[in-house]
Formats: structure tokens, sequence, C-alpha cells
């Protein structure tokens, strides 16, 4: 038995080595080609079609205000910002009008669906309210717990000069907003083993997603795939609308723009619910990427092949095992972490990102415990497709 756990052992760092190895190589690609697309920006005028911004709003979560004002300080020439929640007197709501009104040579307008949707993911109704009423043809979405810097837009904008690019996408680095180890954990899976899985796939595949931070479309490649209503019934909406567009046969591009993606959930079970949660989604929305996800771990696999090789007398062999582990981890979080999404934590690139790669071994195994969900207080049952259906819990 302990030779096959050892054996298992080499077999998973091997794995999770390759794919390591498919990442590196991607990043000086992905580097240079940021290269000429900041070139690209910087030019004046450059590419500025007017846009339109959709701000879904969910309550008045920590440092919202912040984060909205961002949005306003963009330097690009023309644009306007829609917000929608579920009621009026949404929190939310509020706090965007408060914003807005620091800015008053910026368009905005404030929506409401009039209370409880009929869908489940009760964002997509505020995506059509907005969308019914958006002023421009290409609309970027994005979440309201991320921060942008002022030529976000314009690096957004961009890739649209390609009349065959249907939806742009930004990478993003976790930033644990209030502190605290958990949040931090979180924040750095973001920077590293979220953007290492993008290059992964694109380098392997193409763009066929986009990520839910940001995601831009033009109009009208939302109006053929059937509106946004084609994500009614799923929890992940960003995987299902890239890969819609991705099927007309319209082109998806990664930004070489990363934002800061904001992690509000500072204690443990909060942090593992929302973990578990988003693994489940994905293995019911990618079955077979989501079994294979296991081999791109490597710290569990270091780990055993140290315990199984110093149970067979082989302890040096066994470290040795472990080392290489850590080294992959330490490559991906300087390459992906530093390089790619400018993350300036080195205490989580360094210390706390091998701690990650072991939480999300356990947070993929745990997605196959159960086919149910907590969702903003309800309880849903995933289905095959990634499909959503209200339950209880038996």
């Amino acid at each position: 038995m302990l030779h096959v756990l050892l054996g298992l052992a080499v077999f998973g760092l091997l794995a999770s080595t390759v794919v390591a190895g498919i990442v590196l190589a991607a990043v000086p690609g992905y580097l240079r080609e940021r290269h000429v697309a900041r070139r690209l920006v910087l030019a004046r005028p450059g590419f500025t079609p007017p846009l339109t911004l959709l701000k879904p709003l969910h309550g008045a979560e920590p440092g919202l205000e912040e984060y909205l004002a961002s949005f306003f300080e963009q330097d690009y020439p023309e644009y306007e910002i829609l917000f929608c929640a579920r009621e009026p007197g949404d929190a939310g709501l509020e706090i965007a009008r408060r914003v807005a009104g620091r800015f008053p040579l910026i368009p905005a307008r404030f929506l409401s669906t009039g209370g409880q949707p009929s869908y489940i993911n009760d964002k997509v109704a505020s995506l059509e309210a907005m969308e019914a009423v958006a002023s421009h043809e290409i609309l970027v979405i994005s979440d309201s717990d991320v921060g942008i810097s002022p030529e976000y837009l314009r690096a957004v904008a961009l890739p649209f000069a390609e009349p065959r690019v249907g939806a742009v996408t930004c990478p993003y680095r976790g930033v644990a907003a209030e502190g605290g180890v958990w949040a931090r954990l979180e924040a750095v899976g973001m920077s590293v083993e979220m953007t290492a899985g993008v290059l992964a796939a694109r380098a392997v595949e193409g763009m066929q997603f986009v990520l839910g931070p940001t995601m831009a479309f033009r109009r009208e490649v939302i109006r053929k795939i059937g509106g946004f209503k084609v994500t009614a019934d799923y929890c992940a909406d960003d995987f299902v609308l890239g890969n819609e567009t991705y099927k007309l046969g319209s082109t998806v591009v990664l930004s070489h723009h990363a934002i800061d993606h904001m992690v509000i959930n500072s204690g443990f079970v909060s942090t593992v619910k929302h973990q578990v949660r988003w693994m489940k989604s994905t293995r019911f929305s990618r079955p077979k990427g989501h079994f294979g996800t296991a081999l791109t771990f490597s710290v569990p696999f270091g780990l055993l092949g140290w315990v199984s090789a110093a149970a067979l007398g082989h302890p040096w062999w066994g470290l040795g095992l472990f080392g290489w582990s850590l080294a992959t981890r330490l490559a991906l979080a300087l390459a992906v972490g530093r390089l790619v999404v400018h993350d300036r934590s080195w205490f989580g690139l360094l210390v706390l990102y091998p701690i990650r790669d072991l939480m999300g071994f356990g947070f993929w195994a745990a997605s196959y415990f159960s086919s149910r969900i907590l969702w903003r207080g309800r309880v849903y049952q995933l289905l095959p497709g990634g499909r959503m259906r209200a339950a209880d819990w038996e």
C-alpha cells in the first residue's frame, strides 16, 4: 500500500508540474501582449468608443463607496454608469447616488427591478433592466466588490477595435479588504490559483469563458445568445455568458489589465462556504475539467510523497518530493501572482499560497460530497450543466 501511495504522489507531482509548466510557458507571451496593449492604451486619442457600465448592487458591502468612486474617475471620454438593485431604497443604491452626486459630469441612472424577480439568479433581472435603457453598444459589467484604476475603461475597450471580438474579461488579484488570515488565503488563491487556471485554459483551448469581476460584451452578442436571461437559472453566469459568446464564433479576449477583487469573507466558516460553493459550481458547469483539477494541486501530493517515502525508510527522498511541490508553487506565485496580476503581498505569495494550494485540494474534494449550495440565504440544488433549482435541506 505504501508503494501505491508513493506512486500516486509521484504521479500527482508530475501532473501538477506539467500544468505549472504550461502556465509558466504562457506567461512571457502574455506579458509581451500586455506591453503592446499598454502602448496602444497610452496612444491619444486611441480607440475609445462610448461605453455603458452596468453595476448590479445588493446592499451596502464594506468599502462600496470607495469602489464605486473608482468607476467615476476614469480617463475616458464618453461613458455612462447604470446601477440597479432589487428595491429602489436598497442601501447599495443609496451609496451609488451619493457617490454619483460628487461626479455630476458622468451620466448615471439608478434602476430597480421592483422586488423579488422570477429568476433564481436575481442579478439577471438587474442586467436586463439596465441593458434595456443602455445608450451605448458596448456593455461593461462589473461586480460591486471590485476596485479599478483610471485606465481601466481604455484597457477594456481596446480589444473591441477588432470586429471579431465579442467579449473581453480581466484577470484579477485578490485583496483582503479587512485583513485576516482567512481572507488573505482566499485572496492569494484568486491571484495565483485562479489566474493560473485561466492562463492554462487559454493556452490549451483558447478563451471560452469570461470572469465575473469584469465582463464586457457587444450588445449585439448578448442579444444573439438570447439576452441575459440565458443565465437566469445558473450560479456561474460568467461562465455561461462567455461560453455562449464563444459558441457564436466571436472571440473572447483576456485583457492585459488586472483589477482588484476585494475579499470580504474574513472568517473561516464564510471562506470555506464560499470556496466550496465555487468548486461545486465549477464541478457541474465543467465536470470533466473540474475532475482533472485535482492534478493541478501540488502540495497535497508532496506531503503524501514525504509521508509514504519516510514510512518506507527514505525520509530524504520524501523531503525532496515535498520540496519539489513547494518549488512549483513558488514559481507560480512569482510568475503569475507577481508578474501577471501584480499582487504586492510577498507574505501571501511566498508563505500563504502553498497553504492555499493544500486547502484548494480540500475544497475540490468537498465539492463531491453534495450537490447543494447555500447562496444568498437560500438553498439550491445544482443540476447537470450548472443549472440550479430551489431546494430545502432534508
